[in-house]
C-alpha cells in the first residue's frame, strides 16, 4: 500500500491532518508526519523528511505532500537520491490533497494514481 508523508512547518497542523485521515477511514494507510524543527520551532527539516519517507514506505512507494514553499525545498533536498517513480512530491492542496491521497491509497491504488488523486483535489469545489 502506498504511504503518505505530510510535510509541514507546524507539527500541530500536520498531526491534526493525520488524525483527520485516520478518521475518514484511511487508518490502514501509513501516514507519517515530518513537521517542525529539531528544537521545536516552526519549520521543516530535510533529515526529518527522509526519515518519514523511509517510515511510510511499505514497499509500494510514498506520496509526499508539503504545506508551504520552504517545505517544498526540504522535500526536494530529502528526495535528491530517491527513486522518483516510488517517492513522489505532489503539488496539491495540503488538506484536500491528503484526504484524496489517503482514500485512494486505502483502495490499493498505485503511487501514480495516489499522486494524481491528490493533484486532482485542486479542482474539487468546496460548495
Amino acid at each position: 500500500m502506498v504511504g503518505i508523508v505530510l510535510v509541514s512547518h507546524s507539527p500541530q497542523l500536520a498531526g491534526g491532518l493525520a488524525d483527520l485521515l485516520a478518521a475518514v477511514g484511511s487508518a490502514e494507510v501509513a501516514v507519517v508526519v515530518a513537521a517542525g524543527t529539531e528544537d521545536g520551532r516552526l519549520g521543516t527539516n530535510p533529515d526529518a523528511v527522509r526519515a518519514a519517507v523511509a517510515s511510510a514506505d511499505r514497499g509500494d512507494g510514498v506520496v509526499v505532500l508539503p504545506d508551504l514553499g520552504s517545505a517544498v525545498l526540504s522535500v526536494k533536498v530529502a528526495l535528491e537520491d530517491a527513486d522518483p517513480e516510488r517517492h513522489v512530491l505532489v503539488d496539491a492542496p495540503f488538506v484536500e490533497g491528503a484526504v484524496a491521497a489517503a482514500v485512494t491509497a486505502a483502495g490499493g491504488a498505485s503511487v501514480g494514481e495516489v499522486a494524481e488523486a491528490a493533484r486532482g483535489a485542486r479542482n474539487v469545489p468546496k460548495f
